[in-house]
């Protein structure tokens, strides 16, 4: 019987573990799990409606061929959910990072187009190429401008997580 003892105490351990997890709650705001889907829910932008005491200091530093690109209107702050990850990979073929010429986004087809979460997306001046937020929850968001030196326009995409209430640099 002593030989028990040990294995049901394990036993219990592991249970007590299990139903601890289960009863954790899901990360507050578009925490980063890399779900996509396609479908569009409200609910999963609900945490971004919120405030709180996170901010993001933006700059656009993007270059290329020797070319210094500058803003050419508002940077979009969108919210990370699972709708606007894949919505994301399909138009910039990654949901961390992307630099594309703005034709090829917009040639791209994305499931659920008529989707209007225009309502959960923020948007900042740029102005001497830098934008700012404030005022944000923590969560996942992706940053999105315009640039040109010129020709063709280029979207940059970058995904970002506030968290804790600090503020957040970000080079474009």
């Amino acid at each position: 019987m002593s030989a028990l003892k040990p294995l049901t105490r394990s036993v219990l351990i592991v249970a007590a573990t299990a139903a601890l997890a289960a009863c954790a709650t899901a990360p507050v705001g578009g925490g980063y799990g890399g779900s996509m889907s396609s479908t569009f829910s409200a609910a999963d932008f609900a945490w971004s409606e919120r405030s709180g005491p996170a901010s993001i200091d933006g700059r656009v530093d993007y270059r290329r061929d020797g070319q210094a690109f500058a803003c050419t209107g508002s940077v979009v702050l969108t919210p990370a959910t699972p709708y606007t990850r894949h919505r994301f990979q399909t138009l910039y073929g990654s949901t961390d990072r992307a630099a594309l010429p703005a034709s090829v986004v917009r040639s791209r087809n994305v499931p659920d187009p008529n989707a209007d979460y225009r309502a959960y997306v923020r948007q900042a001046t740029c102005a001497n190429n830098r934008f700012a937020y404030d005022g944000l929850p923590d969560g996942q968001w992706f940053v999105i401008a315009t640039v040109s030196a010129g020709g063709d326009p280029i979207v940059l995409m970058q995904r970002v997580e506030t968290r804790g209430g600090r503020r957040v640099p970000v080079t474009l």
